[in-house]
């Protein structure tokens, strides 16, 4: 398929993506991978990590709404395409005048809008606990650029041919548990030694939960500007490599 992206075409294409966002949140938001992966899994990780330790609700909260965003976001897409490729879908959908660009945005539309609707559940819990938002705006924008982010991530990491979710899923979860572990979450940047800050550098959830922390307590180790940056930077470059792999692996789809 050919990627072409003429600008009387644009509008079009953005709606074709809206058609294949509603189209995966009618079928992929109740499967099994999804509910697990998305919703139970972070759950228990995070109740495990906070059950019988002495931590405050300010260190607590960014950490909880950063699991929530990260693993739910991460969650559908990697089950679209060898979900598709096994029912036999996915052909139908390529030969249709779409991009694969427009595919992937409206999976990815599909999995940030899931995102975005459960970390409402971690910020009222974080209220009704008494923690306090401070930058209410930048929370908002954190949450919805990190959603875009994330879900990015999953598109890239459910390129590889495959006809089997739980494959993709096991793939997905092999790079976001080491994600979780050295972004700030369990442990502090400011408490890490310079290699560990160094590593966590390199994953955008860090930038997610720095953010969170300038919205609750008002200081982070990273300046707010650059957090912005770096994670609108990680969310382009996630979508691009994303649309590369799957123009590669579409014809061993079909």
């Amino acid at each position: 398929m050919r990627d072409t992206y003429p600008t009387n075409i644009f509008p079009d294409q953005i709606r074709k993506a809206i058609a294949i966002c509603k189209k995966d949140i009618r079928i992929y938001y109740c499967k099994g991978p999804v509910i697990i992966f998305g919703l139970l899994l972070p759950l228990f990780l995070f109740l495990a990590f906070s059950i019988g330790r002495n931590l405050s609700l300010s260190f607590l909260v960014p950490g909880m709404l950063g699991m929530s965003v990260f693993f739910t976001s991460t969650s559908v897409v990697p089950v679209i395409a060898p979900w598709e490729t096994r029912m036999k879908t996915f052909e139908r959908l390529v030969s249709a005048p779409v991009t694969v660009a427009t595919i992937i945005f409206g999976d990815i539309l599909a999995s940030a809008i899931f995102g975005l609707f459960i970390s409402t559940v971690p910020v009222a819990v974080g209220l009704l606990a008494g923690t306090p938002i401070i930058n209410f705006p930048i929370m908002l924008l954190s949450i919805v650029l990190s959603s875009f982010c994330f879900s990015s991530l999953g598109a890239l990491l459910s390129a590889p041919p495959s006809d089997t979710p739980a494959t993709v899923m096991m793939l997905s979860s092999l790079v976001k548990f080491p994600l979780v572990f050295i972004s700030g979450i369990f442990i502090p940047l400011e408490s890490m030694p310079l290699w560990g800050r160094f590593i966590a550098y390199l994953s955008p959830l860090t930038y997610f939960v720095d953010l969170v922390r300038h919205s609750t307590q008002g200081t982070g180790q990273i300046p707010l500007h650059l957090d912005l940056i770096i994670l609108l930077a990680f969310t382009f470059s996630f979508f691009y490599v994303a649309v590369k792999l799957h123009q590669r692996s579409i014809p061993q789809r079909i």
